[in-house]
């Protein structure tokens, strides 16, 4: 698994989430710059879809809470519209880069999840979505207990 170099993650917190605050709504949008490979996690109460570009491999994370239990959902768009790479080699790809983009995530948020550190503990269900259902997958990815750096 590739390291996290903190020097190229950019984060911004948009308003009504703090570096602490709130669980549920938090959600985090996680997009990349080929050229300089510079990560920016943006933590709002919403997904920043102005931020995504239409590439589409971005990573979106939020809290889920069911009864008194939580779980990190990530989400993944395989295929689409707007998708005109190869099926196959995009799932490879988020495959490949997913660790590195849950380190980015722990890091970049590490202030909420020491306010929080039973979330460090929560399942992480990643949603592939795909409408082949070959690579129509719902995985649990550890905990990010497993990410941090």
């Amino acid at each position: 698994m590739r390291k996290l170099n903190p020097e190229k993650l950019l984060v911004e917190f948009t308003q009504g989430v703090t570096e602490t605050e709130p669980i549920i709504p938090r959600r985090y949008t996680l997009t990349h710059s080929d050229s300089t490979a510079e990560l920016f996690l943006t933590v709002g109460e919403n997904f920043a879809f102005n931020k995504i570009n239409s590439i589409r491999d971005e990573v979106l994370g939020e809290w889920i809470k069911k009864g008194p239990s939580y779980y990190y959902h990530a989400y993944l768009l395989v295929d689409g519209e707007s998708v005109i790479t190869n099926v196959a080699i995009r799932d490879a790809i988020f495959r490949r880069e997913l660790p590195l983009a849950l380190q980015a995530i722990r890091y970049g948020d590490q202030k909420f999840f020491n306010a929080h550190r039973e979330l460090d503990s929560v399942p992480i269900i990643v949603f592939f979505q795909s409408s082949l259902p070959k690579y129509n997958k719902v995985e649990n990815w550890g905990t990010f207990s497993d990410y941090i750096v």
